[in-house]
């Protein structure tokens, strides 16, 4: 049996077991501290889904949490094309996509319209678009005397951090915040939007 058809295998296996999750994708660049959320959120049963791929841009800490989880986990360094990534998603069964710090313009394959989501750390449509990632969107919304920021989860589309928003909480900025103090803040508001915009629309 080639290894195309052993994973044919496996996924006829699931569902004739009843395994009717939502089949999830998850790209990263960085620590993989998103995915180890919503893998968390998963194992206790609030979200229902089941993480059938990773893709890394490089070899980083989240690929190695990832394979620490026992997650299939790949490195596709680039930009992907289109026919590639749905190449992947396809063999690896997945239905959506969710984007976890993975720094790289995704290219959307067909069928996968609106069904790519990321997190911004910021209220989108401010502080978001090329370079807008980790430290420099919080230095920048201090350097702007912002009074509150945030995060936003939003659909994909074929620019940076642009897409219908699904999603919205918010933090104050407080006196005396650092790009790092600020950042734990957002990403307390992170680790609760994701999984929550998630099972919005994989109902």
């Amino acid at each position: 049996m080639s290894a195309g058809e052993s994973r044919m295998a496996n996924r006829e296996s699931e569902a004739a077991g009843g395994d009717r999750r939502h089949r999830l994708a998850v790209m990263l660049s960085g620590s993989g501290r998103t995915l180890l959320n919503l893998q968390k959120e998963i194992d206790a049963g609030r979200l229902d889904a089941r993480i059938v791929l990773v893709i890394a841009s490089k070899e980083c800490l989240g690929a190695e949490r990832a394979r620490g989880l026992g997650l299939t986990t790949i490195v596709e360094p680039g930009v992907i094309a289109a026919e590639r990534l749905g190449a992947l998603l396809r063999d690896a069964g997945a239905e959506w996509m969710a984007l976890a710090g993975y720094l790289k313009l995704i290219k959307i394959p067909p069928g996968f319209e609106r069904r790519i989501v990321n997190i911004h750390p910021a209220l989108l449509p401010k502080y978001g678009g090329a370079g807008m990632h980790g430290h420099h969107v919080h230095e920048a919304v201090i350097a702007a005397g912002e009074k509150e920021s945030g995060c936003t989860v939003h659909l994909c589309d074929a620019h940076f951090d642009s897409g219908d928003i699904v999603l919205q909480k918010r933090c104050p900025v407080l006196p005396g915040d650092t790009a790092e103090t600020l950042a734990a803040r957002v990403f307390e508001l992170e680790c609760e939007a994701y999984p929550e915009a998630l099972r919005r629309i994989l109902k």
